[in-house]
Order: C-alpha cells, then sequence, then structure tokens
C-alpha cells in the first residue's frame, strides 16, 4: 500500500510516497500566489517504477487543491502528461 503525505510552507512543498515507510517517491510543487501551484519536479525510486506511486502522488496533490479551493499548474513533464490523459482531473487546472 502507497502512503503519501504532505509538506507544506508558505513558497514550496512537496508530496511524499511512502511503500512500507520506505521513501518511494516525491512530487514537489511551489506556490504561485495564494491561489495556485505549479508541480515542478515528480521522481519515483526505480525499484518502485510501475507501482503507481506517480499516480498516487499527483492524485493527492489534486485532492488538496479540490478539498482547499487550489488550482494545479503541471510544468513537470509526468504531471502535465496525466493531467492531458485523465479528464477527471481537469477541473483543478489553471484555465
Amino acid at each position: 500500500m502507497i502512503e503519501v503525505k504532505q509538506n507544506n510552507d508558505e513558497k514550496h512543498g512537496s508530496f511524499e510516497a511512502f511503500i512500507d515507510g520506505i521513501s518511494a517517491g516525491k512530487m514537489t510543487y511551489t506556490w504561485a500566489g495564494e491561489e495556485r501551484f505549479i508541480i515542478d519536479h515528480t521522481e519515483v525510486g526505480e525499484e518502485h517504477n510501475g507501482k503507481g506511486v506517480g499516480k498516487e502522488m499527483l492524485l493527492a496533490a489534486v485532492d488538496f487543491a479540490r478539498k482547499n479551493g487550489k488550482k494545479i499548474i503541471p510544468l513537470c513533464p509526468f504531471a502535465k502528461a496525466s493531467f492531458q490523459k485523465s479528464e477527471e482531473l481537469q477541473d483543478v487546472l489553471v484555465n
């Protein structure tokens, strides 16, 4: 099972994924004002590729945005491609 923890401050933040307590990946973001954040990097450990780690971190970011009325700017190639593939996530994208 993948557990995702969020770290957040006024300028930056991250969603870090853990499998059995071991770090499996990290998605970082930067605040762009109070209403938006930019997903700028997604990294998954080689041994965890193909296990849905990146997707779980992205879903955590989308959930956070929805619950807090925020919008996402996906600059990282992984996040950008994931949003393009999933229409159900696009409600949190900056227009």
